[in-house]
């Protein structure tokens, strides 16, 4: 029979190997994302923690409505479950024992949120908005009996845009790129070359952030009621994965530009709501890394950077309602293997783009729902 020493030193071990495994495994939930009646979205687990292997976990989800898969927790909302349901989710290991628990809200907004309200929005992100995919999945929600009457702001209109839909989204663009691209002699039309649409010539042909100017000419005087951001994959991206330290000060420099981004924003257009998406996750497979950057960059670095990305923008720019400043959890909603093609890291497939385009109108809605007219109140 085991001495008592023994027990408490087998004690000890396993106390410290489940607080090493919860550590490990960074559950990392937003305190709520969004859905509507007759809108399918879903919480995929490999999203939410930091493992290499999420098969090898168990998740159970605690909620009112839904149900769990292998993958993911999925549900589509019925008109009876119009308001907030919370979710506790937790993580076992193979021997059943509990690694991890956290908890969220899922808030399910009514369909008829904004109704027949004029609603102006400007989408501005990086590669994955110029794919115009998730855009063009908003607007076909929006265009849905008992919405508003949307309309899209922007200057770029790519040939994938469908009718109407337009945007602020460009390949390999940060958030510091809006702030500062510049070319006044571009040697061609490629859009590699064209400068930030928020630039103009000013002083020695320097180009100076007007966004005034910008509403002005680029959007026939119109100012957004809501800006959208996703970025923040090309800004971190060739981040140190292994140096947390480092990390942090990269990502410190990216939400620094993000902070720059959204002032000047604010500035221009007082009472716009800005709603910026959380990095998406990358593609459950090594070898789409592989086919895109041989061996030079990793789903597993790229995911540990993408997961600490993700936990530093809630602590910076979550709960900041009272500055119109609201996140939308759109890393939640994205099936990292049926909604990425098999050759690609980072870039959703038409299945992907749309979940994106989901999470985006669930928060629209949300937000409509808790706003007179020309209100701001948070969802």
């Amino acid at each position: 029979m085991p001495t008592l020493l023994a027990r408490t030193a087998a004690l000890c071990l396993l106390i410290t190997s489940l607080a090493t495994a919860r550590e490990e495994l960074q559950l990392t939930l937003p305190p709520r994302w969004f859905g509507v009646p007759g809108v399918p979205v879903s919480l995929y687990f490999d999203n939410v923690v930091l493992t290499e292997k999420p098969e090898a976990y168990r998740f159970e989800v605690a909620c009112d409505i839904g149900h769990s898969e292998a993958r993911h927790w999925t549900t589509t909302p019925a008109i009876t479950d119009v308001g907030d349901h919370t979710m506790v989710v937790t993580v076992k290991d193979a021997k059943g024992t509990v690694v991890a628990d956290g908890k969220t809200v899922l808030r399910i907004a009514p369909a008829d949120a904004g109704a027949g309200r004029e609603l102006k929005l400007l989408v501005v992100g990086d590669s994955l908005t110029h794919a115009s995919l998730y855009p063009n999945e908003i607007a076909r929600l929006l265009s849905q009996p008992s919405n508003p009457k949307a309309t899209l702001l922007g200057t770029h209109r790519p040939a994938a845009a469908a009718p109407g839909v337009v945007h602020e989204g460009y390949g390999g663009w940060t958030w510091e790129r809006f702030l500062t691209k510049w070319e006044p002699n571009p040697k061609s039309q490629e859009l590699k070359y064209r400068s930030s649409p928020f630039l103009f010539a000013g002083a020695g042909g320097k180009g100076t952030l007007d966004l005034p100017r910008y509403f002005r000419e680029g959007c026939q005087g119109k100012t957004p009621d809501v800006v959208t951001f996703l970025l923040g994959i090309n800004d971190c991206f060739g981040a140190k994965a292994d140096d947390a330290k480092a990390l942090d000060k990269h990502i410190d420099t990216t939400l620094d530009q993000a902070e720059k981004l959204i002032s000047a924003i604010r500035a221009a257009c007082p009472q716009a709501v800005l709603a910026v998406g959380l990095t998406t996750p990358p593609n459950a497979r090594q070898a789409a890394f592989t086919a895109n950057y041989g061996d030079k960059y990793t789903r597993w670095g790229w995911k540990r950077i993408q997961h600490r990305l993700v936990q530093r923008m809630l602590a910076r720019l979550g709960e900041r309602t009272q500055d119109r400043i609201f996140l939308v959890p759109t890393e939640l909603n994205i099936d990292p293997v049926d909604g990425y093609p098999e050759n690609n890291g980072v870039h959703p497939n038409p299945v992907g783009y749309a979940q994106i385009g989901t999470s985006f109108y669930a928060w629209l809605k949300a937000w409509l729902a808790t706003t007179a007219e020309g209100g701001h109140t948070a969802p």
